[in-house]
Formats: structure tokens, C-alpha cells, sequence
């Protein structure tokens, strides 16, 4: 920090954030990640003073174990708020072995109810497995993120969750913003307003838990430090099968936006929550309606949700090789 001091007092500054013009010492760090989260819990209305139980989606990773912290630490002295968390395990050999370790230790430490579910035992699939036979030619994530969050809204209404969690910081959301509008997919824009609470359209039938993400103001940068001043247990390898080339193109552009006009990530995603919302409640909604999956009963647009189809397309390929 080529000895700067701290713009909130004179201690050492460890941090800078272009994008508001600051120094920050450790203490004032931390205190503006914690700050931030907690306005954009306000914001998304997560606590409205009734009893409600939130489900935390806990990788093992650094995100989900700022974002469980935080809340935790918060709500700790709320009777009125419960805390639960549940941790996928893939079928990654080693990896998710030792960040489900994490979890572990995280959820022990911060006294959260922790439950472990796997594409095993829901699925009778591996993603070791389903990376090797690939029977779409795609990317291994574009597999495990349809999983991923069809397991996470299982457990929400396994649980009777009021809300589910997820620990996607500023830079998740922003790549996630640019990729929907790059790809010109009004229907994700407009389900990606779920952060916020707001329901897809009046008419949905199918069982729906609204989904938030505390970290979405939180750049990557500062979750991964908050994380390390205060020694959280958190496994921080990249997954072995990842390999999400347009993330990757996406996350170099905005990197270097961003280098270049500070900011430009909260522009992004201020902008595109706007957009999202007039989406959500526009009139032209054919095709938002959610449905009942004949398959397993989850709410789909269509018959059969995605992961049903990826699912049988698997199991397919699997008995014709």
C-alpha cells in the first residue's frame, strides 16, 4: 500500500478501493465489508421481523464463509431467525473432500445446523464421472451448476426455508449480468431478480423460495481478504473440471474496465437490477410461468425441468458406451 494511511483515521492502510476513493486499515476494512452486507439485507427486506428460517448454501469456500459469518454474528442474539446450512458434495475426487471439511468446521464454529447432500444419492451420478462422458459436448459446470441449484431449491423446501443464501460476490454477479445480456436472455434477466425477493409472476403454481446474496455488493478481491483477517476455515483450490470459457472471457473484460474506470462493476449490476425488474413484472410474460416437473415435481417452465433432462441425457450416454 506503499504506506498510505487509512482515509477513516491514521492507522496503516491494508486496502484500497478506487471505486469510492479510499484507504482503509484493517479495522475500517472489515467494518465496510459487514456494513455493506448488512444494507443489502436491508434492501432485500431479508428479515421483516417475523420468525424465518434462511438456508445458507456453504461450499467450503471463502464466499459462502464471509457470507455465513456475517450473518451469523449479526442475528446471533435473534430468536426470530434461524440459521441452516447445507453443502453439496459433486462427486469430485479430493476437492470437494477437503472444502466439505471446511464447511464442517465453519458451520461447528458459528453453531449453524449443517446438512450434506450429494448428486450421489439424488442423481446416482458423479461429476467426475459425468466430466469424463461430456454426452453434450459442454463444459463440466454448465452440467454442475443445473445440479447444483436444483439440490439448493430441494433443500429449501425440504427444510421449509423462508429464503436460501448464496454466498455470489460483486464479481459473480456482475460476469453473470454481461453473460445474460451478451446472450440476449430476457427470461434469465428477468429470474435473475430473484436476488431481491420479487416473485416471477402472480401465477406461479410450483413451490418457490426466493433466493438472496448478501455478498453481491462485495467485490471477489475484498471477500477473499476479510476471509483471511479473520482466519475463517475455507478450502480456496478451484475445482478441477472447471472450465467456463465465456466466464473467463467475461471476467477478463470487466477486469480491465474496471482497472480502467473504477466502478464499473456496481454501474453493472446497479443498472441491470433495474433492468431485471422491469423484466420481471412486465406484461409480456409467456414462458415465466412456473410449472411442476413431471419428473420430480420441482418448478420448471416447461414439463420437465433441466436437471431431469440432463439427468436422463446422462444416464442414456452412460448405458450406450
Amino acid at each position: 500500500m506503499n504506506n498510505q494511511t487509512c482515509s477513516r483515521c491514521e492507522s496503516s492502510a491494508i486496502m484500497q478501493t478506487p471505486y469510492a476513493g479510499e484507504h482503509l486499515c484493517e479495522s475500517h476494512f472489515l467494518e465496510s465489508v459487514e456494513k455493506r452486507v448488512k444494507r443489502r439485507i436491508r434492501r432485500d427486506n431479508l428479515f421483516t421481523g417475523e420468525e424465518t428460517t434462511w438456508l445458507l448454501g456453504l461450499s467450503g469456500g471463502k464466499d459462502s464463509a464471509v457470507m455465513a459469518t456475517i450473518l451469523a454474528e449479526t442475528f446471533e442474539e435473534n430468536p426470530k431467525i434461524t440459521l441452516r446450512g447445507v453443502c453439496i458434495h459433486e462427486g469430485i475426487e479430493g476437492y470437494r473432500d477437503r472444502s466439505l471439511q471446511a464447511a464442517r468446521d465453519l458451520a461447528a464454529e458459528l453453531d449453524i445446523q449443517l446438512e450434506t447432500r450429494s448428486y450421489d444419492e439424488l442423481y446416482d451420478l458423479r461429476m467426475d464421472d459425468v466430466a469424463a462422458l461430456d454426452p453434450l459436448d459442454m463444459a463440466p459446470c454448465a452440467y454442475c451448476g443445473v445440479f447444483r441449484r436444483d439440490v439448493l431449491e430441494r433443500c429449501a423446501s425440504e427444510f421449509d426455508a423462508d429464503v436460501l443464501l448464496v454466498g455470489h460476490n460483486l464479481d459473480d454477479e456482475a460476469q453473470t449480468a454481461l453473460m445474460n445480456i451478451f446472450e440476449g436472455d430476457l427470461f434469465q434477466m428477468a429470474k435473475h431478480y430473484d436476488a431481491s425477493l420479487a416473485p416471477l409472476d402472480e401465477r406461479d403454481t410450483a413451490p418457490f423460495v426466493p433466493r438472496a446474496k448478501p455478498l453481491r455488493d462485495i467485490p471477489e478481491k475484498e471477500v477473499a481478504l476479510y476471509a483471511h483477517l479473520r482466519e475463517l476455515p475455507a478450502h480456496m483450490a478451484t475445482c478441477p473440471h472447471a472450465e467456463e470459457s465465456f466466464r473467463g472471457e467475461i471476467q477478463s473484460i470487466l477486469h480491465h474496465l474496471e482497472m480502467a474506470h473504477p466502478g464499473t462493476r456496481h454501474s453493472i449490476i446497479a443498472g441491470y437490477e433495474e433492468y431485471a425488474s422491469l423484466l420481471a413484472f412486465s406484461d409480456n410474460s409467456d414462458g415465466r410461468v412456473l410449472h411442476s416437473c413431471v419428473e420430480c415435481g420441482r418448478p420448471t417452465t416447461g414439463d420437465t425441468c433441466r436437471a431431469c433432462q440432463l439427468r436422463a441425457t446422462i444416464v442414456s450416454a452412460r448405458k450406450g458406451k
